[in-house]
């Protein structure tokens, strides 16, 4: 698979919708995760990330403003044990709750499909990382269940795993291909990234990288392989 620039794809698109990038940095010391949100709606844009136990959950930045909360307010990032869990909706809950009964991350989406917003039929995508620091090893997984080119009564479902990552490459998945009316869905495997330097550096590329109008949250963190120990950084458009 090639190898992209993840900022060539994120200036290259005006609206990849939601999207996140699990990986290894470059050192091969620390898991890379991020997660964006962007919107083209009053109610969409109305919204920043705010830390909530050890992941994140997304609110209203103007409550006054805010119309239908069903699919933009949710945890994106929920931890259990090991695991890190990122996802675009609230089936991040669902996971999570499976994940605590014993079930795997793929049978806890098996309940699960894509957005019910026609006519764009938003993918819900998710991921879970999981981080050994005994073995000083980590693993991971990204999904995502689609509609069936924009057909609501099929759904289709995508879940690829990998394992012990290598440095300096990532996975990139997003909602949609690019802007439109309907939006039309993300294609294909995750795009295979480079990704480079500290959490910094990192995080300021990626928000660089988003376009201006419609970007509005942001969350990376880097989890110390080694330890399990991680740093996290948060910005809003909204301040």
């Amino acid at each position: 698979m090639k190898m992209r620039s993840l900022s060539e794809e994120l200036k290259g698109n005006s609206y990849p919708g939601r999207g996140i990038v699990i990986g290894a940095s470059d050192d091969g010391k620390k898991a890379v995760i991020a997660y964006f949100i962007m919107g083209r709606s009053i109610n969409s844009r109305n919204r920043v990330f705010v830390e909530y136990e050890e992941g994140i959950r997304t609110q209203a930045f103007d409550p006054s403003k805010m119309e239908d909360p069903s699919l933009i307010i949710y945890s994106p990032v929920r931890v259990i044990g090991r695991k890190t869990i990122v996802t675009n909706g609230d089936q991040t809950d669902t996971i999570f709750d499976g994940i605590r009964n014993g079930i795997s991350f793929e049978q806890a989406l098996r309940c699960r499909e894509f957005e019910p917003d026609a006519p764009n039929y938003t993918p819900r995508i998710s991921s879970v990382v999981r981080v050994d620091p005994d073995r000083n090893q980590f693993r991971y997984a990204i999904s995502i269940l689609k509609s069936a080119n924009g057909n609501p009564d099929s759904c289709q479902r995508f879940t690829f795993g990998y394992k012990i990552p290598v440095a300096g490459e990532g996975h990139f998945i997003h909602t949609y291909m690019e802007d439109g009316d309907p939006l039309p869905s993300f294609e294909g495997e995750p795009k295979l990234v480079k990704l480079e330097g500290d959490i910094d550096s990192f995080t300021d590329m990626l928000w660089e990288s988003l376009n201006e109008d419609n970007k509005v949250s942001l969350f990376t963190r880097y989890i110390d392989i080694a330890t399990g120990e991680y740093e996290t950084r948060i910005i809003n458009k909204n301040k």
